[in-house]
C-alpha cells in the first residue's frame, strides 16, 4: 500500500502489508468466483464424497479438513474444491471469493511441516494435519469454508474478525469462536492472512461451481481473478 518501507512499524507489517486501493479490480459479473489469493493454483475439481485431492494419487478427508465434525462437512460432499499454495513471495492477505456472512469460525492446533510441492506430493493428510483455521459462511450459493493452513516458518494467521494476534504461532488450544458469527463480508474483501506464505482451500456445494474452461494446476492466481462461476440457491446473486 505504502511504497516507502519506512511507513511500516516493523519488517512483519512491511511483509504482509496491503494492496493499494483499486490494484485488484473486481469483475461486473455478480456470479463470477474469484481466487482467494495470489500463488499457485495446486488444485481444483470435485470431491469423491468426502475425499478431496491433495496431490496426483493422494487424497483425504474433508471431514478431517474441517476438525472432526460431520455437520461441519456435510454440505460439502460430492461437492467443489479449490487449493491455492501461497510462496513466500507472494502477497499473503487472504480475500473473499464471493459475498459472504460468516457463521462459524475455528482454529485447528496441528504440525507445522512444510507445504512445499515436493511435500504436498509425499505426504498423506498434510493440509488435515497442519494447524489450520476453518471459516464458514452463508453465501449466495450456499455453504462456504475458506481453510487457512498454517505451514513451516508461517509466524501467525489472523482473521479480519479477529484482528492482529488472532492465532499465534504454535498455539496448541482448539478455539470455537462464535462471538465473531453474522460477520458479513463483500466480495473481495480481506478476511485473513498468513504470517508467510502457506495453503488456503476454499469448498463449496455439489452443483454449485462451473470451473472456467481454461483454468489448469500450476496456473498463477491473483486476487480477484475469475476461476469460475458459482449458480445462487435462489436464483439470484447479489454483490454487496
Amino acid at each position: 500500500r505504502y511504497p516507502d518501507p519506512a511507513a511500516y512499524l516493523d519488517f512483519n507489517s512491511f511483509f504482509i502489508r496491503a494492496l493499494r486501493p483499486g490494484a485488484r479490480p473486481l469483475p461486473a459479473d455478480a456470479q463470477a468466483l474469484l481466487a482467494p489469493a495470489d500463488g499457485r493454483l495446486s488444485g481444483f475439481g470435485n470431491l469423491e464424497g468426502e475425499r478431496l485431492l491433495q496431490a496426483k494419487g493422494r487424497r483425504y478427508s474433508v471431514v478431517e479438513l474441517l476438525g472432526g465434525s460431520e455437520r461441519r462437512a456435510a454440505p460439502f460432499r460430492d461437492g467443489a474444491f479449490l487449493t491455492v499454495y501461497l510462496a513466500p513471495r507472494d502477497y499473503h492477505r487472504v480475500h473473499m471469493p464471493c459475498p459472504g456472512t460468516l457463521t462459524e469460525s475455528v482454529y485447528l492446533p496441528g504440525t507445522l511441516f512444510s507445504v512445499s510441492e515436493s511435500t504436498t506430493r509425499a505426504m498423506p493428510r498434510l493440509f488435515a494435519r497442519n494447524e489450520r483455521v476453518v471459516s464458514v459462511f452463508e453465501t449466495p450459493a450456499g455453504p462456504m469454508a475458506l481453510v487457512l493452513v498454517g505451514a513451516l516458518l508461517v509466524g501467525f494467521i489472523e482473521t479480519a474478525w479477529g484482528g492482529p494476534g488472532s492465532y499465534p504461532y504454535g498455539h496448541r488450544e482448539r478455539v470455537r469462536r462464535e462471538e465473531h458469527a453474522r460477520v458479513r463480508l463483500a466480495v473481495g474483501a480481506e478476511m485473513g492472512r498468513f504470517g508467510m506464505g502457506s495453503t488456503v482451500i476454499a469448498l463449496f456445494p455439489r452443483g454449485r461451481v462451473q470451473w472456467d474452461e481454461t483454468l489448469q494446476n500450476g496456473a498463477a492466481m491473483r486476487v480477484g481473478m475469475p476461476v469460475g462461476r458459482l449458480t445462487p440457491n435462489d436464483g439470484e446473486a447479489e454483490r454487496s
